[in-house]
């Protein structure tokens, strides 16, 4: 039988479920097998650490053992509960002695009547009571004949881990390098369609249980960018030019996700004026990127003196806010 699980984690009967998780977590740190490749012992008390915790950390099966309803292992402390008992008023005895003797009769009923065997087969099932005749090997089963099944053993605790991703990394899906709780490191490939806030399973990436290890959960955090925005799977930019590419158009360099590229300005590009720069967002779930969409701006320089020397005497008498209705 497993030793009493608050023993084994060190903690009080009364403490609460933030004491056991935090005596858990450390114990299991400390004795963890990866830490403790030359300690068989170490994996040992691992294994029970885990057991006491698995118990405790569940209400119910906390309140049972508490009541003595089970034991360290989970098992029923008394599984022939209600079966015995004193004398019944019509002459049948409480228990029963699969060794009592031909003859012997009780209330009128003989134990020459029936097969003793026969009623083990009943209470505990045919095939394990037939090869006992006169104990339980090897366990018994349910009622009928049905046999216990025993629970599976549980994994350990998943491992939730947290990953900024640089914004141009997160557009381009580059692989990402992460530390993992026992300071190896490996190497992820982004999903389609990743977001701020997506999360990826990392299967036995957590801690070591009986049943096996738990997972890793990563949750991504994509980080902002100086001047990208994000707009669904497209990639938003402000570009400024000068007013004489404005007027006479130019080929200027553009920032992209993927590095700058060169992009052509038609004679006459009005501020405010989106162009497009198609598979140079992000990767929808689909895996098809979303666009850039670059927004003109007009910058005028600082010292305007010589441009309004240029302009003395001209005047732009069109109307850009006639669409407004002013």
């Amino acid at each position: 039988m497993a030793a009493d699980p608050y023993t084994t984690l060190g903690v009080s009967r009364s403490a609460n479920e933030k004491d056991i998780k935090s005596a858990y977590r450390k114990l299991a740190k400390e004795l963890h097998p990866d830490r403790n490749k030359d300690n068989p012992k170490a994996a040992e008390r691992f294994s029970e650490v885990t057991q006491a915790y698995d118990l405790l950390a569940d209400k119910d099966k906390r309140a049972q053992f508490d009541r003595g309803e089970i034991d360290a292992d989970g098992n029923p402390t008394n599984p022939f509960a209600g079966m015995g008992g004193g004398a019944r008023s019509d002459g049948f005895g409480g228990g029963f002695n699969p060794n009592m003797g031909g003859g012997t009769r009780s209330g009128g009923f003989s134990t020459e009547d029936v097969d003793i065997s026969d009623l083990f087969e009943g209470l505990f099932g045919g095939g394990d009571a037939r090869q006992s005749r006169g104990g339980f090997a090897g366990g018994f089963g349910g009622m009928g004949g049905q046999q216990r099944r025993q629970a599976p053993p549980p994994k350990g605790a998943d491992i939730a881990y947290r990953l900024k991703v640089p914004f141009i990394d997160a557009a381009t899906r580059a692989d990402q390098r992460i530390t993992l709780a026992d300071g190896k490191t490996i190497d992820l490939k982004l999903p389609a369609g990743v977001e701020d806030g997506t999360q990826m399973r990392l299967k036995g990436k957590g801690q070591q249980g009986p049943g096996g290890a738990g997972d890793g959960l990563v949750t991504i955090s994509v980080e902002p960018h100086a001047f990208f925005r994000r707009d669904g799977n497209n990639v938003r930019l402000d570009l400024p030019i000068t007013l004489t590419e404005a007027v006479e158009g130019a080929k200027v360099k553009v920032p992209t996700v993927d590095g700058p590229v060169m992009l052509t300005i038609k004679p006459g590009t009005s501020g405010g004026t989106v162009m497009r720069l198609g598979s140079k967002g992000f990767s929808g779930k689909d895996g098809k990127r979303g666009n850039q969409l670059v927004t003109i701006e007009i910058a005028l320089p600082d010292d305007i003196s010589e441009l309004a020397k240029q302009l003395e005497g001209w005047q732009d008498r069109s109307n850009p806010r006639a669409d407004l209705g002013v």
